[in-house]
């Protein structure tokens, strides 16, 4: 394996990789996003992520690659200089960008769907309990924080590679449960919603709001039916990814 050498601040490669870090539409025009950190960078080489890049910093040991795969040494210095962490992990990669099309129906009995989280480190806990709890598959719709955010990244612990996600508008969403015999049940209030404890969630979508407002009025206009999480009447509500694991958790059990 070659291993090439940069050191450099304003290398095109390291610009790129900056680049990466901070832009979405850069990421979206490149069709590549940016992980950081030697566990993640273990978890993407265990699923067979599709890498495209990998740089260590001095003294990390590196990985066997799969062939093709651009590996680079750099400088403490350097690594910090283009890492997304406040504190660099000692690795950083590349993977090419995917987003897959919507399936023409859906064959698996639990989804999650979320509706405007904008919090890159939420979404990418959900994404880590979607996994622990076998969904089936998550939902972004109303401009949730982009999948491959180096935050939302970093948050999966490795279950992007695992996953599938699927990027669409609330329309596009019901026409495809509503096809696959899927109900939407949203975590919210409205004059039918009933407790988690009393709801059937055996085979269903399960809809989770933003932090700040919750379910938007079209995506609660098209569920077939709301639910609430019983809890103290002194609490308003809860973190978006901590509803997220209470409802999932409830699908798998």
């Amino acid at each position: 394996m070659r291993i090439e050498t940069i050191t450099s601040r304003h290398n095109a490669y390291l610009t790129h990789l900056r680049k990466l870090a901070s832009s979405r539409a850069y990421r979206d025009q490149c069709g590549e996003y940016l992980g950081d950190g030697v566990k993640l960078l273990g978890e993407a080489l265990r699923w067979n992520a599709p890498l495209k890049s990998a740089v260590f910093s001095e003294g990390v040991e590196i990985p066997a690659l799969p062939d093709g795969v651009r590996a680079v040494r750099v400088s403490a210095e350097l690594m910090k200089s283009v890492s997304p962490a406040e504190t660099p992990q000692g690795a950083l990669f590349t993977a090419r960008l995917e987003r897959p099309a919507l399936p023409e129906t859906l064959t698996g009995a639990h989804y999650l769907v979320l509706d405007g989280v904008q919090d890159p480190g939420n979404v990418g806990t959900i994404l880590r309990t979607a996994d622990a709890f076998e969904c089936d598959g998550v939902f972004l719709v109303n401009a949730c924080a982009d999948l491959h955010n180096p935050k939302t990244v970093r948050a999966t612990m490795g279950a992007i590679f695992r996953c599938r996600v699927w990027t669409c508008a609330a329309q596009e969403l019901a026409a495809l449960l509503r096809k696959s015999g899927l109900p939407l049940c949203g975590a919210a209030l409205r004059g039918d919603t009933v407790s988690l404890c009393d709801a059937n969630l055996s085979r269903a979508a399960a809809a989770i709001g933003s932090e700040g407002r919750g379910l938007s009025a079209e995506l609660l206009a098209l569920c077939d039916r709301t639910v609430k999480i019983p809890m103290s009447a002194r609490c308003e509500s809860l973190n978006a990814a901590t509803a997220a694991s209470v409802l999932l958790w409830e699908m798998y059990r």
